[in-house]
């Protein structure tokens, strides 16, 4: 029971609010991440973000986020049922699954395969075997949409036979192609092919492909035609950045009315490092096979910078994602230490990295990303992320891909940071100071090849002091107009975000911060 106090004229004076708190009626996604039970095809209506790898995200014109990826699924539920998957989803946490985009490969495929193979006096492959993998997708601003794809072409060069290890003949794979498809109604997922952009090429001679193990590594391809990203820069130029483990990461302008490089190519062999094939603007050590792959560029205006991110080591558990920036589309892009891309054995920050907190099996292979934003200021981060191996319960657990959205805030000095919780639709309520007494989950997510690094308890005090974790002894502070917390003199941005691992789930705070050979994240318990 409730009493208004009145006044002269009898109108209410402050009447009670009964406007519920949004915190208090938020409702958390409920999808489970272990989908084996509907990972079968005939279950695709219900995957939302189940079955998901090397995603691309692009908003269309009707208002959907539109998300396409590589082929990969357990069970290889995709199998049959054409290629480059797509979903849409309006709020980023319901996806609908639409379909392949592509039902088999096109026919110029292995017609330019055969093409180079006959001038360089080889048999043609007459039935190739193809993978398909990691496109990229965006809209272009005027009513058309353009997909760049790779295909790979997983057969010996000398014999054209299958790349089983019964049949090696001491050669390289053959090349992968770069091809690009259009559609104006991403709604409709039917695309019109466009045929051939770019393919693997090599600085070495027509023929000098010889391998004399499957151990050796000394690529023949400088340059490997897969995971293609596509930049509109500021200028309105378009350019296209490509290359996985082989020698680095280029990239090259194309014509924006047809998508197609500028220049014109060579053939692809005996090509010089800066060619019509691309300008190099990333690679991982010295070595011609790297572990680095998956490149995604995007431009910020806020910042005036683009960023290169980069998938880095191998996808099945060690995978983990780096950023550097550069003024110019085309480099020279340095890490937040302010190594250059193009000649640090590894650039900083980490990014993402395998990770567990408390009451979890935690996550790994999570990098491959793309980045967008919503044209409202909010940008995100989406990957797959893996189970680690032999979880309990669940068959292949590490074959379990699904899809993860984060939220990314930016540093004050415009370095992007990808929030350790999956992104959920919390309320962007202001995080009071009082929220933040109390147990944390705090993560050193620093690179450490291969390993989940594992959250510890870290507290602060009433007193403004740590008491407990890694950092106990040291103080820390809070300034609510920027949301960031000092910790041990480290800045942490925080957010609201879902605590998947809670149960049931609920929302939570959570932060991520950076110095200059560190990053750091965490949770409130």
């Amino acid at each position: 029971m409730f009493v208004w106090a009145c006044t002269g004229d009898d109108t209410p004076a402050n009447p009670p609010d009964d406007t519920p708190n949004e915190l208090d009626v938020f409702v958390p996604p409920s999808y489970n991440d272990n989908y084996t039970n509907i990972s079968d095809w005939s279950q695709r209506s219900l995957w939302n973000l189940a079955n998901l790898h090397d995603p691309t995200v692009m908003l269309a014109d009707d208002g959907y986020f539109y998300m396409y990826q590589t082929d990969a699924s357990y069970g290889n539920a995709h199998a049959g049922h054409g290629h480059f998957h797509a979903r849409r989803s309006k709020n980023l946490v319901d996806w609908e699954y639409l379909g392949g985009t592509m039902e088999v490969a096109p026919n110029w495929v292995k017609s330019k395969l055969n093409e180079y193979r006959t001038i360089q006096g080889l048999p043609p492959i007459e039935n190739p075997s193809y993978g398909y993998w990691a496109p990229v997708a965006r809209n272009l601003g005027n009513g058309r949409y353009r997909m760049y794809y790779s295909i790979i072409i997983d057969n010996y060069i000398k014999t054209g036979k299958l790349n089983t290890v019964a049949d090696f003949d001491n050669s390289w794979t053959e090349r992968a192609f770069i091809g690009m498809a259009e559609t104006t109604d991403p709604a409709s997922n039917k695309w019109e092919d466009k045929g051939f952009v770019v393919c693997s090429a090599s600085d070495k001679g027509m023929n000098d492909w010889y391998r004399s193990s499957t151990g050796d590594w000394n690529a023949y391809f400088l340059y490997n035609a897969i995971d293609p990203t596509y930049t509109i820069t500021k200028e309105g130029e378009h350019w296209l950045t490509y290359g996985s483990w082989h020698s680095g990461i280029v990239t090259l302008q194309v014509e924006p009315e047809n998508g197609k490089p500028l220049a014109t190519l060579s053939e692809p062999w005996n090509i010089q490092e800066n060619s019509p094939y691309g300008k190099r603007i990333a690679k991982r050590g010295a070595s011609r096979w790297q572990g680095s792959e998956g490149p995604e560029i995007i431009y910020n205006p806020e910042t005036d910078y683009y960023y290169l991110f980069l998938a880095y080591d191998e996808l099945s558990v060690a995978y983990n994602t780096r950023v550097a920036r550069s003024r110019k589309i085309d480099g020279p892009y340095l890490g937040i230490d302010g190594q250059p891309a193009l000649t640090a054995n590894e650039i900083l920050p980490v990014v993402t990295h395998p990770y567990r907190f408390m009451n979890s099996y935690g996550w790994v292979g999570l990098s491959h990303c793309a980045i967008f934003n919503d044209r409202k200021g909010n940008w995100y981060y989406v990957s797959q992320g893996r189970m680690p191996k032999d979880v309990p319960g669940i068959n292949v657990s590490n074959a379990i891909m699904m899809g993860h959205v984060r939220a990314i805030s930016w540093t004050t000095d415009g370095w992007p940071m990808v929030m350790p919780e999956r992104y959920g639709a919390v309320p962007s309520i202001p995080v009071e100071e009082s929220e933040l007494t109390g147990d944390w989950e705090h993560i050193d997510l620093s690179y450490s090849y291969a390993k989940q690094k594992e959250s510890v308890t870290m507290t602060l005090s009433t007193n403004h002091m740590i008491t407990a974790g890694p950092w106990k002894g040291g103080s820390w502070s809070y300034d609510a107009t920027k949301g960031v917390l000092t910790a041990n003199n480290v800045k942490l941005y925080l957010r609201r975000e879902v605590d998947w691992e809670a149960t049931p789930r609920k929302h939570t705070i959570v932060y991520t911060g950076y110095t200059n050979t560190k990053t750091y994240c965490g949770k409130k318990k």
